[in-house]
């Protein structure tokens, strides 16, 4: 069972549904003993990074998110969850992230034509072999919405780059620990794949 974590995100139910259609048995929950038990935790995201962690902390479930990563388990953050395991950003100064991994997230420079939110179809490119992108070509196009990216301080976690005026770092792998800045929800066959690798991984195939 993978547990969708509920902070109140607004792309909680896309995520889910997603899930569902792969033939995946999920549940949206807030609960931490829920989280703590499943198999795989999945930490969607849209919206602010300081509100986020406001709602994290509110209804209890930031350690249990830490505790889960910390188990070994399978974990995947979409968008904002993405961000929320670095330990802040420049949009929210003084909101504290998870801090599993080290590295900043900055808001997208503005010029060269470019608008703000980075907002639609960007191509991939896929940096190692791994799981979470397995049989997923590079150069394969995904969604994103977002107005701030990336930069890790260890690349060795990076699996996946886009450009947007700045190199973005796309997605990373390490470990049990998976997180992407698109939306795979979002992007058709392309990030339905992905979500099913993330449920392979999830179920040990």
């Amino acid at each position: 069972m993978i547990a969708v974590i509920d902070y109140g995100a607004g792309n909680i139910q896309s995520v889910s549904k997603a899930l569902r259609h792969i033939g995946a048995d999920c549940v949206v929950t807030r609960d931490r003993e829920t989280v703590l038990n499943a198999d795989g935790a999945v930490l969607p995201g849209v919206g602010s990074f300081g509100d986020t962690v406001n709602s994290l902390n509110a209804f209890g479930i930031r350690d249990a998110a830490v505790e889960f990563i910390n188990s070994g388990k399978p974990f995947l953050g979409i968008c904002l969850g993405l961000q929320l395991l670095f330990p802040g950003s420049d949009e929210s100064p003084g909101a504290r992230g998870l801090g599993i991994f080290d590295g900043s997230i900055s808001r997208i420079p503005m010029g060269k034509g470019l608008k703000i939110p980075h907002m639609g179809w960007n191509s991939l490119s896929i940096l190692k072999p791994g799981r979470l992108f397995d049989g997923i070509e590079n150069g394969a196009y995904v969604y994103f919405v977002h107005s701030y990216y990336l930069n890790a301080a260890d690349k060795g976690i990076v699996a996946a780059q886009t450009e947007y005026g700045v190199t973005i770092d796309a997605a990373i792998e390490h470990g049990n620990v998976f997180a992407t800045q698109f939306h795979p929800e979002k992007s058709g066959d392309t990030g339905l794949k992905i979500l099913k690798n993330f449920t392979d991984i999830v179920g040990g195939r």
